[in-house]
């Protein structure tokens, strides 16, 4: 094991090309990674790296000794992860992603339940609407509502259609008439959903008619729950997920518009890093998810 040590203290300088920044990856202070380098060397009689003023690059006994070690240290590394998924099969952490709206309405009936099952599983929830770069901030997989995923360096799963719904307040219509098309939209009262300082466009369909139209200036957010609730105060008609405005259509908080026409549904989708194969606890927690949407409103499998 100590001499295991020594191989991946060597490889991880190797990969990084740096003592220092080797050191400060492994933990370890940049005096005590030279000095089992050195050893190493001493120990198998050859130079390994050669070290400048700038770098530190392999000489052809290292770059032989990377060769050989590197996929023998993977492998290791598989049967001591095989080993601990048997020993201790729900056991370990995941880093989850999701979007603010969908954390805020389903992360904890979900979570709550994921913790009932798995109680030795920890759970780090970061929430953001924003599409993370999954393998820089070092997340375990991301839940996202978007279109149609076009990154093509991470790993997709599409859970659900996203049904997308107009709706209003009933008090809205007391102050202005209720459209029966989408030509008779008032963008002044259309909220618009967005990253960018530039309104939203809305695709109606009915049969083979199609009509698009673009939201006002009046209002633009990045937040749906902000959209929400001032739809439900009576300032203005808002297109959001059918998860997101449920209750409020059963409570009567808010009513559908445009009931004729439909929207372009978005995805329910899982994005994980590039993975040869998922880890344990991400395909457990996978399945869970898959399992718990069944019974929530608002997604078409």
């Amino acid at each position: 094991m100590q001499d295991l040590k020594s191989i991946r203290v060597f490889l991880e300088v190797s990969r990084l090309q740096s003592f220092v920044a080797a050191a400060k990856s492994l933990k370890m202070t940049p005096a005590t990674v030279t000095r089992i380098i050195a050893r190493l060397e001493e120990d198998l009689g050859h130079q390994l790296l050669l070290r400048t003023t700038r770098q530190v690059s392999l000489t052809s006994a290292g770059a032989l000794i990377a060769a050989r070690y590197s996929p023998l240290v993977e492998a290791f590394d598989r049967v001591e992860q095989d080993l601990e998924r048997e020993m201790h099969p729900y056991r370990g952490s995941l880093s989850i992603n999701a979007p603010m709206s969908f954390g805020v309405r389903l992360m904890p009936q979900l979570l709550e339940s994921f913790r009932l099952a798995y109680p030795h599983v920890d759970l780090n929830i970061r929430l953001t609407d924003r599409l993370v770069d999954i393998v820089a901030e070092n997340c375990d997989l991301s839940i996202r509502v978007s279109g149609m995923p076009t990154d093509k360096s991470t790993i997709w799963r599409k859970l659900a259609e996203v049904p997308m719904i107009a709706v209003a307040s009933p008090k809205l219509f007391e102050k202005h008439a209720r459209p029966t098309s989408p030509e008779e939209l008032d963008p002044r009262l259309c909220l618009s959903y967005g990253e960018e300082a530039k309104p939203e466009t809305w695709r109606f369909e009915n049969g083979s008619q199609k009509r698009a139209i673009t939201a006002g200036t009046a209002v633009q957010s990045n937040n749906g729950d902000l959209l929400y609730e001032l739809a439900c105060n009576g300032m203005g008609i808002v297109v959001l997920p059918e998860f997101h405005v449920a209750d409020g259509l059963k409570s009567g908080d808010v009513m559908r518009v445009l009931d004729d026409w439909t929207l372009p549904s978005l995805w329910l989708s899982l994005f994980y890093p590039p993975y040869e194969a998922l880890p344990p606890l991400v395909a457990t927690f996978t399945d869970f998810f898959e399992a718990f949407l069944t019974d929530v409103d608002g997604f078409d499998p």
